[in-house]
């Protein structure tokens, strides 16, 4: 999937944080975003090996995918993860999320 554009990411910011104000309600409202529209699960390669990506969680001040391989799991930040080519349906919202945290 290529990347939307800047001004698309910052309509889609737009509309997930819409009459919020600090930062930790951005995040909650990326968050629902991201909850509605990710399509889970999905496989991923991380470090060379293949996890399955199973949710995301809100943690702290960052969201998180929760990486399953086997009986092992991890969170990884949404920041760090790398997506699939191609990537899942909802995948958008993730590259929202990274311009959101990168302003």
């Amino acid at each position: 999937m290529a990347s939307k554009g800047t001004a698309a990411l910052e309509a889609m910011i737009e509309e997930a944080t819409v009459d919020t104000d600090a930062h930790e309600d951005q995040l909650a409202g990326l968050f629902t975003m991201l909850e509605e529209h990710l399509a889970v699960p999905f496989i991923t390669t991380v470090l060379g090996v293949e996890v399955t990506v199973g949710k995301i969680e809100l943690v702290a001040d960052s969201i998180v995918a929760v990486c399953a391989r086997g009986r092992h799991r991890q969170r990884i930040g949404l920041l760090d993860l790398p997506l699939p080519t191609p990537a899942p349906d909802g995948a958008a919202w993730i590259d929202a999320y990274r311009h959101w945290a990168g302003r």
